[in-house]
């Protein structure tokens, strides 16, 4: 591999459930993380198909909000997301994916099948990648108003939590926002130190979709990357 390019990336430590950039769990059973995370409403809608822009979480909508800041996309193009965003499977064997009850806060728990339980620290853990070798170098684009990969995440219940957002919160000493941009930093840091080099570019005004929200730049980048 020549180089790598990460843009938007989750944090290696998965998604949720963790305290620190070390990726230590909040609780022992991984409460907060995996299949029951997502809205069930939105989930209902994809499965509906649903591609009106009715309620806050229809996908036209989540794509709106979250998958950009503030980019009004092209009807047709806009229309093109919107149906590949409800042609996914849903179920507990795809998305979201199963969910099982647990003791800790807030009572829900990863399971084994499906896309949410896959990006739980249960069961996903990327740390390793700080010590590959050959370590090709490495573009990490992000864009600073991301509102899903973040230290305060809008898809972290722990942030979530904190804002009121998910009843019963037990508090940051026991459940704080996950610090994603931080774990990211740490093991791209630790990649450095290993002889990795690493660049990082921080487009403002920019959500989740820096190729998206900033294309030229974000071409530009790419093609400096890849040589």
């Amino acid at each position: 591999m020549a180089s790598l390019t990460l843009e938007a990336p989750m944090s290696p430590f998965g998604f949720g459930g963790t305290r620190d950039v070390r990726g230590a769990p909040c609780t022992a059973d991984w409460a907060g993380t995996g299949g029951g995370t997502a809205n069930p409403d939105f989930v209902q809608r994809l499965a509906a198909k649903d591609r009106s822009a009715d309620a806050p979480t229809s996908p036209r909508n989540i794509l709106r909000d979250f998958y950009v800041k503030d980019l009004k996309l092209p009807a047709e193009l806009e229309d093109i997301y919107v149906d590949a965003m409800v042609a996914m499977s849903t179920g507990p064997m795809n998305y979201p994916g199963d969910v099982v009850p647990v003791a800790s806060w807030p009572a829900i728990g990863p399971g084994d099948g499906g896309v949410n339980n896959a990006i739980s620290g249960k069961h996903c853990n990327l740390s390793g990648f700080a010590h590959i070798d050959p370590k090709p170098p490495v573009l990490w684009i992000r864009g600073a108003d991301d509102a899903i990969v973040s230290d305060n995440s809008m898809f972290d219940l722990g942030a979530l939590g904190k804002m009121g957002a998910v009843p019963g919160w037990p508090g940051d000493e026991a459940y704080p926002a996950q610090p994603m941009i931080g774990q990211i930093r740490a093991v791209l840091d630790a990649y450095a130190a290993g002889g990795g080099v690493v660049k990082e570019e921080v487009l403002v005004y920019c959500g989740h979709s820096p190729h998206l929200e900033h294309p030229e730049r974000f071409l530009e980048l790419l093609l400096a990357q890849v040589g």
